[in-house]
């Protein structure tokens, strides 16, 4: 299995905020590209990919909506809108929500009231966590894991006192080049990344 986490701190957990500001300063529209490029290939799909966007602008709790695509069902088409409202209804389904309570929305996705710190705590216990880091080890000389879980973020970069919580889970920082991309492109990249290595 592989996994992506992708850190939205700008994007509302309110459905109409986060409708409203598609296109706007928040970016929202990356986290569709994000779906469409972890989980869809060419006239087909992928079943081994989790993806996890956690939005963290919120009056509550954050939300952590869960893509599985083995499980996906009728994503409403092919294109950003039909992906921005699976994100919008699931932000729907969670209103009223307590901390730390999880929502089946609709066969293969969830959403759940829980922290970034928290998810990647528990996805540390199946996955080998790797941070996206231009300083880390080129992507193209390690030897990833089987079962990989990828750490990215929007626009706005990742706080520096998460990086000491993430190493105590044995995190480990990779590169994939010296110019700084969109979290999708990051995605295509890595998902051939793995296809090379044959995981």
């Amino acid at each position: 299995m592989r996994a992506f986490v992708v850190r939205a701190r700008a994007a509302s957990t309110n459905k109409d905020t986060f409708l409203s500001s598609v296109g706007e300063d928040a970016h929202v529209e990356i986290l569709a590209h994000v779906l469409m490029n972890a989980v869809f290939t060419a006239q087909s799909h992928r079943n081994d990919v989790e993806v996890y966007l956690v939005l963290e602008s919120t009056q509550d709790f954050s939300r952590t909506i869960h893509f599985q695509s083995e499980q996906l069902v009728d994503i409403g088409g092919f294109h950003e809108q039909a992906l921005i409202n699976k994100i919008a209804f699931a932000l729907e389904k969670s209103t009223g929500m307590g901390k730390e309570h999880l929502r089946i929305v609709e066969p293969g996705i969830n959403v759940e009231t829980t922290s970034f710190e928290k998810l990647v705590q528990r996805l540390s216990e199946q996955y080998q966590l790797y941070l996206l880091d231009k300083k880390g080890s080129d992507v193209r000389e390690v030897n990833l894991s089987e079962n990989s879980c990828f750490l990215l973020t929007d626009h706005i970069p990742m706080p520096k006192k998460s990086w000491n919580s993430l190493k105590r889970l044995n995190t480990e920082k990779i590169s994939l080049g010296p110019k700084m991309l969109f979290a999708s492109q990051c995605i295509t990249l890595i998902n051939n990344e793995l296809d090379i290595q044959g995981l």
